[in-house]
């Protein structure tokens, strides 16, 4: 159905294609993402936005060179929470990113407004939010697997359906593929989730970083983002799990899942 390639630009094209009912701008990303609707289904296109935009923190060739990263990642891994990848479309502004489009409220705006799906999600029972870790920490562990490692994930990069009850993950445009060293000092990301070496220029960052930061996930939505044993509405076991993948740490990704797991099964609330 979509072409390697047009001559023409984006919206253009995506006009031809069918509707554009949304248009999304970033001040600090510089991409410009479009929902689109055509005769059969609904599709989320992601471009790097105006070749001639300097104000970003990354320039068009750094915002083409994300894209293509996120295309790398996203025909690398399949998982019900990552939406799936139609087609890179190559064009005069760079690649055309056409994605599923998912229904769901942002995680990560508008943080301390009681009636914002982020204070919304945090007062669910603690199965339904167990249940979106599940899938957001299953999803890390395929991409562990493929080699990728985590890069300025925060609740920003997450969608909830609360009718359905799916969790959807977006915006990985930044993970790595094997480790690395940090060449920032303070790396992008949100400091409520942030493990230590992504504030220590030249510290490796590696597959014990996503366990750090995925667990920082789970004491953001099942407590108050501390180690405080009585804010947490987990089990003893499970805090035990996010205490030592925040303190002395998990020496991977993969014994942290598995450590998380069976904290889950020993509650009866994980699937085994």
């Amino acid at each position: 159905m979509f072409p390697g390639e047009i001559d023409v630009l984006p919206a253009t094209y995506l006009n031809h294609l069918g509707t554009i009912f949304t248009r999304f701008t970033t001040q600090d990303s510089g991409n410009i993402s479009y929902g689109v609707r055509t005769a059969t289904r609904t599709y989320f296109v992601k471009t790097a936005g105006d070749p001639a935009d300097s104000a970003p923190y990354l320039d068009f060739d750094g915002r083409v060179a994300l894209l293509r990263n996120a295309a790398a990642l996203a025909e690398s891994v399949v998982h019900p929470a990552l939406p799936a990848l139609h087609a890179v479309i190559e064009s005069p502004a760079g690649p055309l990113l056409v994605y599923d489009w998912r229904i769901g409220e942002h995680l990560g705006t508008n943080r301390d407004d009681p009636v914002s799906a982020h204070q919304r999600f945090k007062a669910l029972p603690v199965p339904e939010i167990l249940a979106a870790l599940d899938a957001l920490y299953d999803l890390h562990a395929r991409l562990d697997a493929a080699g990728w490692i985590e890069g300025d994930f925060y609740d920003g990069a997450l969608l909830y359906d609360f009718d359905a009850r799916q969790l959807t993950v977006i915006d990985l445009d930044t993970y790595h593929r094997g480790p690395f060293r940090n060449t920032m000092g303070r790396m992008f990301g949100s400091t409520r989730l942030m493990a230590p070496e992504q504030h220590s220029l030249g510290a490796p960052i590696d597959t014990r970083t996503t366990a750090y930061v995925l667990a920082r996930a789970a004491l953001v939505f099942l407590s108050d983002a501390s180690l405080d044993r009585t804010a947490f509405r987990g089990t003893d076991a499970q805090y035990a799990v996010l205490q030592e993948a925040t303190t002395t740490r998990y020496p991977s990704y993969d014994a942290f899942y598995r450590a998380w797991h069976a904290a889950g099964r020993t509650a009866g609330l994980t699937p085994g």
